[in-house]
């Protein structure tokens, strides 16, 4: 079982753990019911939460270097193997991770400093869908060999109108890598506008 994390909270990753270099990121949800719950409920029709799980890698300046290295549904593999997305859930039902991020750290180039993991809601205005409308959202750490669980980070804070949502991130320090629970929701109304943060 891995180490409960709260917000704020920073882990070492490799630092006394020798031999790390492979992870896995899951990040995972549920939609919340809607109050009521009559026959009628208006929510019944109302369209899936799709939330879409992005990693920004950025360099010394937490800026991007360049745009490829922006890992999402639309490119789901880093250009130096680093960083692998396993693919876009729509819709969030199931138990476990929704999403799935795989990091090899010995290949991450070594103008990257931070890795982000954020996520947002797809068309959240025009749905009028936000993340208060989600419930047991988490962030989570694997050793991909052990298979074993590092870390986790309930994001449990109230979100309610925060349309995107950085969870964690992954960074350098005296050489070793640490993770931090970030948990900071933002009204960014899609990944474009996230990216512009980081430019």
């Amino acid at each position: 079982m891995g180490i409960n994390l709260q917000k704020g909270q920073k882990i070492d990753l490799t630092k006394g753990n020798e031999g790390l270099t492979d992870l896995l990121v899951g990040l995972g949800w549920d939609a919340a019911k809607p109050a009521g719950g009559g026959l009628f409920n208006a929510f019944k029709s109302a369209p899936s939460i799709d939330c879409d799980v992005s990693v920004l890698m950025l360099g010394a300046d937490d800026k991007l270097i360049t745009e490829k290295d922006v890992i999402y549904f639309g490119n789901l593999t880093h250009k130096s193997g680093a960083v692998k997305h396993m693919g876009d859930n729509l819709t969030g039902d199931g138990d476990g991770d929704d999403e799935q991020i795989f990091i090899n750290l010995s290949k991450i180039p070594a103008n990257i400093e931070k890795i982000v993991f954020v996520v947002n809601i797809y068309n959240a205005v025009v749905r009028k869908q936000h993340f208060g409308m989600i419930k047991n959202a988490f962030i989570r750490i694997l050793d991909s060999k052990k298979k074993t669980e590092l870390l986790r980070f309930n994001l449990s804070d109230n979100y309610t109108d925060k349309t995107a949502l950085f969870t964690g991130e992954v960074y350098r320090y005296n050489k070793e890598w640490k993770f931090a629970a970030i948990g900071e929701g933002t009204t960014d109304k899609g990944l474009k506008e996230i990216i512009q943060k980081y430019i």
